[in-house]
Protein backbone atom coordinates (compact mmCIF):
# COMPACT_ATOMS: atom_id res chain seq x y z
CA UNK A 1 0.00 0.00 0.00
CA UNK A 2 0.86 3.38 -0.70
CA UNK A 3 1.55 5.77 2.31
CA UNK A 4 0.91 9.14 2.60
CA UNK A 5 1.97 11.88 5.37
CA UNK A 6 -0.65 14.50 5.80
CA UNK A 7 0.79 17.56 7.29
CA UNK A 8 -2.29 19.70 7.83
CA UNK A 9 -3.92 21.23 11.30
CA UNK A 10 -7.47 21.85 10.38
CA UNK A 11 -9.38 18.63 11.75
CA UNK A 12 -12.20 19.12 9.15
CA UNK A 13 -9.30 18.90 5.79
CA UNK A 14 -7.50 15.85 7.79
CA UNK A 15 -10.97 13.45 7.93
CA UNK A 16 -11.54 14.71 4.22
CA UNK A 17 -8.32 13.40 3.22
CA UNK A 18 -8.11 10.50 4.36
CA UNK A 19 -11.68 9.33 3.57
CA UNK A 20 -10.42 10.33 0.10
CA UNK A 21 -7.54 7.94 0.28
CA UNK A 22 -7.84 5.10 2.64
CA UNK A 23 -11.08 3.53 0.24
CA UNK A 24 -8.11 4.06 -2.83
CA UNK A 25 -5.71 1.20 -0.98
CA UNK A 26 -3.17 4.69 0.49
CA UNK A 27 -2.07 4.20 4.20
CA UNK A 28 -2.60 7.81 5.89
CA UNK A 29 -0.24 9.12 8.61
CA UNK A 30 -1.62 12.77 9.97
CA UNK A 31 0.70 15.14 11.50
CA UNK A 32 -0.93 18.74 12.86
CA UNK A 33 2.39 20.66 12.75
CA UNK A 34 5.60 20.70 10.62
CA UNK A 35 7.97 19.54 13.86
CA UNK A 36 5.95 16.31 14.18
CA UNK A 37 5.74 16.00 10.41
CA UNK A 38 9.68 16.02 10.35
CA UNK A 39 10.38 13.45 13.13
CA UNK A 40 7.64 11.35 11.57
CA UNK A 41 9.66 11.51 8.55
CA UNK A 42 12.61 10.27 9.95
CA UNK A 43 11.30 7.57 11.64
CA UNK A 44 9.32 6.27 8.52
CA UNK A 45 9.58 7.58 4.97
CA UNK A 46 6.22 8.22 3.01
CA UNK A 47 5.91 7.77 -0.66
CA UNK A 48 4.31 11.16 -0.68
CA UNK A 49 3.69 14.32 1.21
CA UNK A 50 0.38 16.70 1.36
CA UNK A 51 1.38 19.62 2.94
CA UNK A 52 -0.50 23.02 4.09
CA UNK A 53 0.98 25.96 4.42
CA UNK A 54 -0.56 27.62 7.05
CA UNK A 55 0.42 25.56 10.01
CA UNK A 56 1.28 26.42 13.45
CA UNK A 57 4.77 26.82 14.56
CA UNK A 58 7.09 26.22 12.15
CA UNK A 59 5.34 27.54 8.51
CA UNK A 60 4.29 25.39 5.43
CA UNK A 61 7.73 26.87 3.25
CA UNK A 62 10.47 26.09 5.56
CA UNK A 63 8.41 22.75 5.90
CA UNK A 64 8.84 21.97 2.67
CA UNK A 65 12.67 23.30 2.38
CA UNK A 66 13.63 21.15 4.93
CA UNK A 67 11.93 18.48 3.45
CA UNK A 68 13.60 18.88 0.32
CA UNK A 69 16.64 19.45 1.49
CA UNK A 70 17.11 15.87 3.54
CA UNK A 71 14.77 14.00 0.87
CA UNK A 72 14.87 15.64 -2.41
CA UNK A 73 13.30 12.99 -3.73
CA UNK A 74 10.22 12.75 -1.99
CA UNK A 75 7.30 14.12 -3.62
CA UNK A 76 5.46 17.19 -1.83
CA UNK A 77 2.07 18.60 -2.94
CA UNK A 78 0.94 21.41 -1.38
CA UNK A 79 -2.20 21.90 -0.56
CA UNK A 80 -3.44 25.50 0.67
CA UNK A 81 -5.86 28.38 0.58
CA UNK A 82 -3.23 30.40 -0.40
CA UNK A 83 -3.44 31.30 -4.18
CA UNK A 84 -0.36 34.01 -4.26
CA UNK A 85 1.05 33.26 -8.06
CA UNK A 86 4.23 34.44 -6.32
CA UNK A 87 3.82 31.72 -3.47
CA UNK A 88 3.51 28.88 -5.96
CA UNK A 89 6.36 30.15 -8.08
CA UNK A 90 8.77 30.33 -4.98
CA UNK A 91 7.46 26.82 -3.74
CA UNK A 92 7.93 25.37 -7.34
CA UNK A 93 11.48 26.57 -7.30
CA UNK A 94 11.87 25.29 -3.61
CA UNK A 95 10.88 21.41 -4.93
CA UNK A 96 7.38 20.99 -4.24
CA UNK A 97 5.98 18.90 -6.92
CA UNK A 98 2.60 20.29 -7.34
CA UNK A 99 -0.01 23.04 -5.35
CA UNK A 100 -3.74 22.56 -5.58
CA UNK A 101 -5.82 25.48 -3.98
CA UNK A 102 -8.30 24.97 -0.99
CA UNK A 103 -11.09 24.44 -1.36
CA UNK A 104 -9.75 21.32 -3.90
CA UNK A 105 -11.88 18.85 -6.05
CA UNK A 106 -11.13 15.30 -4.64
CA UNK A 107 -10.98 13.78 -8.04
CA UNK A 108 -8.46 16.22 -8.83
CA UNK A 109 -6.46 15.87 -5.88
CA UNK A 110 -6.36 12.21 -6.27
CA UNK A 111 -5.39 12.52 -9.72
CA UNK A 112 -2.48 14.57 -8.97
CA UNK A 113 -1.19 12.44 -6.71
CA UNK A 114 -1.39 9.61 -8.62
CA UNK A 115 0.76 11.37 -11.31
CA UNK A 116 3.56 12.39 -8.75
CA UNK A 117 4.14 9.06 -8.11
CA UNK A 118 4.02 7.89 -11.48
CA UNK A 119 6.77 10.37 -12.19
CA UNK A 120 8.56 9.60 -9.18
CA UNK A 121 8.60 5.88 -10.02
CA UNK A 122 9.93 6.61 -13.51
CA UNK A 123 12.71 9.13 -12.38
CA UNK A 124 13.77 6.67 -9.57
CA UNK A 125 14.12 3.90 -12.55
CA UNK A 126 16.76 6.65 -14.53
CA UNK A 127 18.21 7.42 -11.65
CA UNK A 128 20.19 4.70 -11.09
CA UNK A 129 23.76 4.12 -12.28
CA UNK A 130 26.74 1.95 -12.13
CA UNK A 131 30.79 2.62 -12.75
CA UNK A 132 33.92 0.22 -11.04
CA UNK A 133 32.64 -1.31 -7.94
CA UNK A 134 30.02 1.40 -7.21
CA UNK A 135 26.12 0.99 -7.25
CA UNK A 136 23.91 4.13 -7.14
CA UNK A 137 20.45 4.93 -6.66
CA UNK A 138 19.78 8.26 -6.53
CA UNK A 139 16.18 7.90 -6.02
CA UNK A 140 16.59 5.95 -2.51
CA UNK A 141 19.69 7.90 -1.69
CA UNK A 142 21.68 5.10 -1.51
CA UNK A 143 25.44 3.77 -2.57
CA UNK A 144 27.09 0.53 -2.31
CA UNK A 145 31.01 -0.13 -3.23
CA UNK A 146 31.71 -4.06 -3.08
CA UNK A 147 28.06 -4.37 -2.04
CA UNK A 148 28.66 -2.63 0.95
CA UNK A 149 26.78 0.93 2.14
CA UNK A 150 28.56 3.88 1.76
CA UNK A 151 27.33 6.61 3.18
CA UNK A 152 27.04 10.65 1.31
CA UNK A 153 25.82 14.23 2.40
CA UNK A 154 23.18 15.07 0.82
CA UNK A 155 25.96 17.93 -1.15
CA UNK A 156 28.44 14.98 -2.12
CA UNK A 157 25.35 13.37 -3.77
CA UNK A 158 24.40 15.94 -5.81
CA UNK A 159 27.89 16.36 -6.86
CA UNK A 160 28.11 13.07 -7.78
CA UNK A 161 24.46 13.20 -9.84
CA UNK A 162 25.46 16.28 -11.66
CA UNK A 163 29.00 14.31 -12.80
CA UNK A 164 27.52 10.97 -13.35
CA UNK A 165 24.96 12.93 -15.74
CA UNK A 166 27.93 14.81 -17.51
CA UNK A 167 30.53 11.68 -18.52
CA UNK A 168 33.49 12.32 -20.23
CA UNK A 169 33.23 16.07 -20.41
CA UNK A 170 35.29 18.54 -18.51
CA UNK A 171 33.26 20.46 -15.95
CA UNK A 172 35.49 23.84 -14.47
CA UNK A 173 34.84 24.54 -10.90
CA UNK A 174 33.18 27.63 -11.56
CA UNK A 175 30.61 25.55 -13.41
CA UNK A 176 29.97 23.22 -10.71
CA UNK A 177 29.61 25.74 -8.04
CA UNK A 178 26.50 27.40 -10.10
CA UNK A 179 24.90 23.73 -10.87
CA UNK A 180 25.25 21.99 -7.76
CA UNK A 181 25.74 24.72 -5.03
CA UNK A 182 23.85 27.70 -6.97
CA UNK A 183 24.76 31.05 -6.09
CA UNK A 184 22.83 31.87 -3.11
CA UNK A 185 25.01 30.04 -1.19
CA UNK A 186 28.72 30.89 -3.11
CA UNK A 187 31.47 28.98 -1.54
CA UNK A 188 35.15 29.12 -2.60
CA UNK A 189 36.08 26.84 -5.26
CA UNK A 190 38.23 24.68 -2.35
CA UNK A 191 34.95 24.02 -1.15
CA UNK A 192 34.58 21.56 -4.96
CA UNK A 193 37.89 20.09 -4.18
CA UNK A 194 37.25 19.10 -0.98
CA UNK A 195 34.03 17.55 -1.99
CA UNK A 196 35.53 15.58 -4.90
CA UNK A 197 38.62 14.50 -2.62
CA UNK A 198 35.93 12.93 -0.25
CA UNK A 199 34.04 11.14 -2.94
CA UNK A 200 37.57 9.71 -4.13
CA UNK A 201 38.38 8.77 -0.75
CA UNK A 202 34.81 6.99 -0.55
CA UNK A 203 34.19 5.80 -4.43
CA UNK A 204 37.59 5.43 -5.73
CA UNK A 205 39.34 2.16 -5.62
CA UNK A 206 42.62 4.26 -4.95
CA UNK A 207 42.05 7.81 -4.17
CA UNK A 208 45.76 8.90 -4.81
CA UNK A 209 45.11 7.02 -8.39
CA UNK A 210 41.24 7.85 -9.50
CA UNK A 211 40.43 6.17 -12.03
CA UNK A 212 36.40 7.86 -12.06
CA UNK A 213 36.89 11.29 -10.94
CA UNK A 214 39.53 12.60 -12.64
CA UNK A 215 41.47 15.96 -12.34
CA UNK A 216 42.19 18.33 -15.31
CA UNK A 217 44.78 20.63 -14.35
CA UNK A 218 43.73 24.56 -14.43
CA UNK A 219 40.38 23.81 -15.35
CA UNK A 220 38.42 21.25 -13.15
CA UNK A 221 36.96 17.84 -13.13
CA UNK A 222 36.03 15.00 -15.52
CA UNK A 223 33.97 12.08 -14.53
CA UNK A 224 35.14 8.72 -16.53
CA UNK A 225 32.60 5.60 -15.84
Amino acid sequence: MRKLLVIEDGRAVQRALTRLFEPEGFTVEVSADGASALESLKASRPDLVLLDLRLPGMPGRDVCKEIKKEWPSLPVIIVSAKTDVWDKVLLLEMGADDYVTKPFSPRELLARVRAALRRTQKLAAEEKTEFGEVSVDFGKMEVTRKGEPVTLTPQEFKLLKFLTQNPERVVAREELLNEVWGYANYPSTRTVDNHILKLRQKLEKDAEEPRHFKTVHAVGYKFVP
